[in-house]
């Protein structure tokens, strides 16, 4: 419940700041902005200028990584948020560039390039917003499936950060040359105090906070185990680990400090239970990073990010039957949150894989399924031989309807199975998925 109530508010909070924002534009408004159709088309501009950016600065506080928020709404689903809001955050920023250039070319009476380069020229930080422009539109564009599959992690992960740059050049154009601002002291308080409060929470959730902690505990790779063809697994050691409140099936953004790769930071789910002085991920070497820590040399200063992500056992009922359910290196957060469960508790785990190379960590899922009573089911093979569908797993667990359900995987498992629960009548507070894409590059 207190969950729910954090979420409900947090959408609140986001929708009055919807309504505060647009009302801002309206009670700037004069009879001159309806005094003909440029007029009009420049006004409109104005709104969409708004809208599209308290929709681009709502997305940036999505991954501000704010921990209550992250724990009631759950990571995976404000990631998703974020991107289903930045397209339309860049569609209206886009409309009101090509509106506002029509409207001041027709009511001058002027040729549109040209009006627009005298815009940049002589406008207030015109410039500078032109620049914060396109780099919105090249991060919007790479983020995009097609373009997103032809390039890197590590690329696209660049080209990313260039939101944080176009956001902030923006900002003082907004200030100097919107009519809203300039004439209404509140509106230019506000949208300077929505601004600074962003800014606060990724100065302190993204860069302060994992600093001193990534300090404090002294993480640093202790070892890398080899666990099957291109998959590792890294043990990190550090001190006094538990302060840190993280369960399995919890996931940090990790930045090793390495020659190469010490700039980027990349997502992945703990394999392991923590302890007081070791944490454990394993990693597949699906791109450029994951592929270059397998010659990381044991030593590596490690900063992290975390722990993010509500996909433990603390979100299951107590005394349900639990099915675990994961595809190749999913697995991993599965094992980590198998041995969390009380003893007592009737556990299936389902192992998806193509070949045998791909079952991973089976001697740990061997030792603890015979420690907890637990079933394995090792499902190597085609999908047309393994479907995933609701008389399939019936046919492994007859309990399966009356379950709890965890799967992380590739994403046509993950829409399988969760098709497979619906079918089966399994309410949705009882499904818990965590998309596998999100732990490799």
């Amino acid at each position: 419940m207190k969950k729910r109530f954090v979420a409900d508010q947090a959408t609140l909070f986001t929708g009055i700041g919807m309504g505060f924002t647009i009302a801002i534009q309206v009670i700037s408004l004069s009879a001159t902005d309806f005094a003909g159709v440029y007029p009009v088309i420049t006004t409109v501009s104005r709104f969409c200028a708004l809208v599209g950016s308290y929709l681009a600065i709502i997305g940036v506080l999505m991954i501000a990584r704010i921990p209550w928020i992250e724990q009631a709404v759950g990571h995976d689903r404000l990631v998703t948020w974020h991107r289903k809001s930045a397209p339309y955050s860049l569609y209206f920023i886009s409309l009101h560039v090509l509106l506002v250039v029509i409207g001041y070319a027709g009511s001058d009476q002027n040729v549109i390039g040209r009006t627009l380069w005298t815009m940049i020229r002589t406008y207030p930080w015109m410039l500078p917003a032109t620049v914060g422009f396109l780099l919105l539109v090249l991060a919007g564009v790479s983020s995009y499936r097609e373009f997103r599959a032809r390039m890197t992690y590590e690329t696209w992960w660049v080209l990313h950060l260039y939101t944080y740059l176009a956001i902030a050049l923006s900002f003082m154009h907004q200030i100097l040359t919107g009519a809203m601002f300039i004439t209404n002291k509140l509106a230019r308080y506000y949208w300077i105090a929505l601004y600074l409060f962003v800014a606060f929470a990724i100065l302190i959730w993204r860069v302060l906070i994992p600093l001193i902690r990534s300090i404090r505990h002294q993480l640093r790779v202790e070892k890398i185990v080899h666990e099957g063809p291109g998959i590792i697994s890294i043990y990190i050691k550090g001190q006094n680990i538990l302060k840190l409140n993280a369960v399995g099936g919890n996931f940090f953004s990790w930045r090793f400090i390495t020659k190469n790769d010490w700039y980027q930071s990349h997502p992945y789910s703990l394999s392991a239970p923590p302890t007081n002085s070791h944490l454990r991920i394993t990693v597949k070497g699906l791109g450029d990073h994951s592929k270059a820590l397998e010659n990381m040399k044991p030593g590596a200063r490690v900063f992290i990010e975390g722990p993010y992500g509500i996909f433990t056992s603390k979100n299951a009922q107590v005394g349900r039957h639990v099915v675990l359910i994961g595809g190749g290196v999913g697995i991993t957060p599965l094992r980590a949150i198998m041995e969390e469960f009380p003893n007592n508790t009737q556990i299936d785990v389902l192992f998806r894989a193509s070949n045998d190379a791909d079952l991973v960590l089976r001697e740990e899922l061997d030792f603890l399924a015979e420690k907890m009573s637990a079933r394995v089911h090792y499902l190597v093979g085609s999908r047309k031989v393994h479907p995933m569908t609701q008389a399939y797993i019936e046919q492994l667990v007859p309990q399966f309807r009356d379950s709890e359900i965890y799967i992380c995987g590739p994403e046509p498992l993950v829409s399988a199975v969760r098709e497979a629960a619906i079918d089966a009548g399994i309410p949705k507070d009882r499904f818990h998925d965590e998309a596998f894409a999100f732990h490799g590059d």
